[in-house]
């Protein structure tokens, strides 16, 4: 391979890395950031399972699939670039094992790095140059870190879950509590209406900073429309209202002018960085959130 060749060979796999770490960094550490792979495959994903036909009866599988994908492609990126940096290098910069083949090409490099990279490589293929040697471990710290960071952001998205349905569930409760005629907002004593907007406040407003933080997270759709947060926020708007009724005590309005603008970030938060609409409204906005996760009433 010519000099110029393994200049762009190299800089073509730093290229990749650097993608690949930037992604990682923003999806895991720094949820604000703009990480491209992560973002895209997610919401390809999404959109690829809300289409008419086979592919929305299994709707609810495009979160998992979604993290599936976005995990294989950061480690796709960087067994590739790293066997960019190795291919111009092999065989002459490499040793191999007695009776082991030493083609040099792209395929044996992407052997190297994916051995590498999984710190399970079986020693046919090892460096003898110095540069390689310092290299190659750091692809396999890489590689433990990736590993690592996977399963640590895995471990970390099924509390926000929960707490999402488990407040959606509250809700819905509420909703079909009062629908069913067993108990009445204006029944209820205005301590324990504080009481209520009080709770569904503090938790919705940390459902909101899970979606900031776990941005992935929204592209977990429930089955159960029960659980479905989606379908449950609009009547969140319901009690607001009622809360703000000028014959209610100062105390219980102001409670429900902090739910309402909790209500309010939710939405803006949601249609700002999911699914880019211009609902100038919160109730327009939250119509889009079920809209999206086909929960349109």
């Amino acid at each position: 391979m010519s000099e110029t060749e393994t200049v762009l060979s190299t800089a073509a796999g730093v290229l990749m890395i650097g993608l690949a770490a930037r992604d990682v960094f923003d999806a895991l550490f720094h949820p604000e950031g703009r990480g491209t792979f992560a973002r895209l495959i997610s919401r390809s994903v999404w959109w690829l399972f809300r289409l008419p036909g086979p592919g929305s009866r299994l709707f609810p599988l495009a979160g998992p699939l979604a993290l599936m994908a976005v995990i294989a492609t950061w480690a796709a990126l960087l067994v590739v670039g790293w066997a960019l940096i190795y291919w111009p290098h092999l065989p002459d910069s490499f040793s191999f094992a007695q009776g082991t083949a030493a083609s040099g090409n792209f395929v044996e490099s992407v052997h190297v790095s994916l051995e590498t990279l999984t710190t399970l490589g079986v020693g046919d293929v090892t460096p003898a140059a110095a540069g390689l040697r310092l290299l190659v471990p750091l692809e396999g710290l890489l590689g433990f870190g990736l590993l690592s960071a996977s399963i640590s952001w895995l471990l970390l998205i099924y509390p926000v879950l929960s707490r999402r349905r488990s407040l959606a569930y509250e809700i819905t409760l509420l909703r079909d509590a009062e629908n069913s005629g067993g108990t009445s907002f204006a029944r209820l004593r205005h301590e324990t209406l504080e009481s209520i907007f009080a709770e569904l406040t503090s938790r919705l407003i940390a459902v909101e900073r899970d979606l900031v933080s776990f941005p992935i997270s929204y592209y977990f759709a429930e089955q159960d429309a029960r659980f479905s947060l989606a379908a449950s926020a609009p009547y969140l708007l319901e009690l607001v209202e009622r809360g703000s009724a000028e014959n209610q005590p100062e105390h219980l309005r102001l409670r429900a002018a902090l739910l309402r603008r909790a209500v309010e970030d939710l939405a803006r938060t949601v249609a700002a960085r999911f699914h880019r609409d211009t609902a100038e409204t919160p109730e327009a906005a939250l119509q889009a959130f079920a809209n999206d996760h086909l929960r349109a009433t």
